[in-house]
């Protein structure tokens, strides 16, 4: 087996950088997402929102770093420009979401499409016994299952 610094298989750590890759695209959309629904919030809710949504982003961003260091971790190349993400990434952006409700809605999709991502990349690390990538994935699922049952239940 041909492995790399890591002692991974290297096949299995390329395939596992290039979904980090696709991850790190759909998080940086959710990231930009998050600073255009902090900026432009509106609304009876916007002290209450604007405040979470600056928590939210800058969670985001401290992800964003975690991800492409994994990637670079695994001995791969992280994507880093916007026209990588857009090409590359699901998540939906969002422009000029001023509603409260139609924002937590964006959130709570974004999420789940992170989540999905995600568990696929839990087993593919699992496969691959790439703990820091497993335990990473872990982490960052379960914060998010959170945060998604905390905005459903802001949403009612």
């Amino acid at each position: 087996m041909n492995t790399t610094i890591l002692g991974l298989d290297k096949n299995k750590t390329e395939e596992l950088a290039s979904e980090l890759n696709i991850l790190l695209a759909n998080f940086q959309v959710h990231y930009q997402n998050l600073r255009g629904l902090h900026w432009n919030i509106k609304g009876n809710n916007f002290f209450e929102l604007h405040v979470k949504f600056e928590e939210l982003y800058t969670d985001a961003q401290e992800k964003v770093d975690l991800i492409a260091e994994r990637v670079l971790t695994l001995q791969g190349q992280p994507i880093h420009t916007f026209e990588d993400y857009i090409k590359t990434a699901s998540v939906t952006v969002a422009k000029n979401v001023t509603n409260d409700v139609e924002a937590v809605k964006v959130i709570v999709s974004s999420l789940s499409a992170l989540i999905t991502i995600e568990r696929a990349l839990l087993n593919l690390s699992d496969e691959a016994n790439d703990e820091g990538t497993n335990s990473m994935m872990s982490d960052f699922i379960s914060q998010q299952e959170k945060t998604i049952w905390m905005m459903n239940a802001w949403l009612g």
